[in-house]
Formats: C-alpha cells, structure tokens, sequence
C-alpha cells in the first residue's frame, strides 16, 4: 500500500542476533554519545545518525539542500578520496559488533563502510585528527535499505570511533554494540552508586518476555522513563506463575536500597515485585538463568503503585553480589530498576 504524502515511514527494527541483543549500544546519544564531526554532512546531519528513534521517511518533506533524510548523509563526491565521521561512544567499552543501519538510502547509500577506533581522553576535532587509529571493522560492502549487522574482533576497550564510507553517500544510524568498562573501577570505597546502572557497566542477562516496550535493558537506562514504550513490559499472563528478568552488575557491590520506578505504567503495572541476588563467578548466561530461580532472597514481594518511585531499604545482609533475579508479580511494566550501594572491596 502507498504511503500517504507526508505521512512518515519508519524502518523495521533490526533483527539481533544474540551478541548483539545481550549488548548495550554504547553510541546511544542517551549514554552520552556524541557525533563530533563529519568531512561532508550536506544533505542530512551526522548527528542525526545516532539518534535513539528508529529511521523514517516523510514522503515530499524537503529542506533548502534538497530530499529531507533522517540519518546522516554527504553530498556527491566529485574529487578523490572518501567521508567520515568522528564519534564519541557513550562510555568506555569493548565493542561485539555494529548495526550500519542504511534505512530508506537507496540510491544514496554508500557500496562499502569501514570502521576504526581509539582511546582519547579529549573530544577536540584536531587531536582526533591527529590520533592514532586502529581498524576494527575492514571495509565491508553495505546495500541500500536494509540493517548490516556486522561483527567485530577487537577485544580491546575504547572510546572514540572514526567511520568511513566509501566514498560517499548515507547512514540512516549507527548502532556500537557491545560491554562498558571500568566505569566504576576508581570509585571511592564509601561512594553510594547505581551499581546495575548500564553506565556503569551494568546489562540484562536474559527475560522471560518483553512482548511490549523494550528488552529488560531498558531497565538500566539513565533518568526516568520518557514514556511507556521506555520500559520494560511483559505481555498479560494468562497462566500460573510471574515474570523475571536476570540482571548483572557492573562490578560486585554491596546492595543498601532498590528503586523500583513504574512511571508511566497506570493500568499495567505488576501488583507486586521481589529481588534474589548471589555472587556468580564462571559460567554462561544461559546457566546463571537457571542458577537464579534458587538464589536468596534480597527483598521480600512488596506492593507497588501506579506511575511511581518505590524506594526499599529493609534488605536481606547478603554481602556482595554479582547478579540480581527481579521478579514481577503476575505481569506488566517496569520503567526503571536502580540497585544503590557500594563497590566490594577488591
């Protein structure tokens, strides 16, 4: 069926395979990830590339440069050579891999894209310029409309990205895969933190169910909810038993009280939720899953409300943890989950 004139089109979202659905994007503009500079972003702006909201299309929406593309997107090159962009990541991290997100560029996107890496502790453009640069994605050929989830090798941390296309043309967005680090390895030892904050390193492990809104990562997002589709939220259970999702922490801590924050969530918020915790060490994501329906728990079933910060302190001494097992009961929406407390002594 035709679109509407001036109706936008959005992309479908990538389909993730697992490393990149147990990763945090650490381009996420919401992580603090910036777009520093581009060679060429005529038609469409670079920072357009790391916007959160997924690309879309307005049929005969035009600007003074011409077609109105959400993405980034450089003007026809008629010398030699190829553009580029500079890009802080949101945090420190080792990168699993990319979504070169080339969404309604079909004519205009660019046959190949390459993609290398540093470690700076400055955004300047000119001492960008000038750093030392490692390849951690080869040239790879890319095709128009459509997500290229592509790998990478490296296993070293880092924090600014140089991307290339050859030798012009458009991204839609670009999505860097992979695991903070050592966000919280300096922290004071009487320092209160978020300890599964996905800032500070922390990630989802696995879900038994995000059939509406986001994955449970969406749980470990900075500041409040935006809305309801900036939650995690499980379908409605039509049978015996309660939702659960399996959470790491940044580094092990010692948890001293929970924020549960159901903003947003009014008609469909769980009637009530409960933490286990336990210190893990080895062992893979699928096995800690069936590790966590036995853990201790660290905070009995407790009511919740409506489109409200729940604040808990009368928890269970169990010392340092690794992982937390949060339990809904039956269903519904969660915006946000915060774990206060400290960093276990080393």
């Amino acid at each position: 069926m035709a679109s509407i004139p001036g109706t936008p089109v959005f992309a479908p979202p990538a389909d993730l395979p697992e490393w990149a659905r147990r990763s945090v994007d650490l381009a996420s503009v919401r992580l603090g990830a910036k777009a520093l500079y581009a060679s060429d972003d005529f038609f469409a702006p670079v920072e357009r590339m790391l916007d959160p909201a997924p690309a879309q299309f307005v049929p005969g929406k035009y600007d003074a440069n011409g077609k109105w593309m959400d993405g980034w997107e450089s003007r026809r090159k008629r010398v030699a050579g190829h553009d580029w962009a500079l890009v802080k990541l949101g945090v420190r991290g080792v990168i699993r891999g990319f979504d070169v997100d080339t969404s309604h560029f079909t004519g205009n996107y660019p046959p190949a894209v390459s993609i290398e890496a540093c470690v700076s502790v400055s955004d300047d453009v000119e001492a960008l310029k000038a750093a030392a640069w490692t390849e951690i994605l080869p040239a790879t050929p890319l095709g128009p409309n459509s997500h290229h989830l592509l790998e990478c090798a490296s296993t070293a941390a880092w924090t600014h990205l140089r991307v290339n296309i050859y030798p012009d043309g458009g991204i839609a967005r670009l999505r860097v895969y992979g695991r903070p680090l050592g966000a919280l390895a300096n922290v004071p030892a009487d320092a209160t933190v978020d300890l599964v904050a996905m800032e500070n390193g922390g990630r989802a492990v696995s879900w038994n169910d995000a059939s509406f809104g986001s994955s449970a990562s969406a749980l470990l997002l900075p500041g409040r909810g935006l809305d309801m589709g900036d939650g995690w939220e499980t379908r409605r259970r039509r049978e015996p038993g309660n939702d659960w999702c399996v959470l790491e922490l940044g580094t092990p801590g010692i948890i001293e009280r929970v924020e549960v924050d159901t903003a947003f969530y009014k008609g469909n918020y769980p009637d009530r939720c409960s933490l286990q915790a336990a210190f893990v060490s080895g062992g893979t994501d699928r096995s800690i899953t069936t590790q966590s329906m036995f853990w201790a728990t660290l905070l009995p079933e407790h009511k919740l409300e409506m489109d409200a910060v729940h604040s808990f302190t009368a928890l269970a001494p169990l010392g340092p943890v690794t992982h937390v097992r949060f339990n809904i009961f039956p269903d519904g929406g969660v915006s946000r989950l915060r774990l206060w407390g400290k960093v276990a002594p080393r």
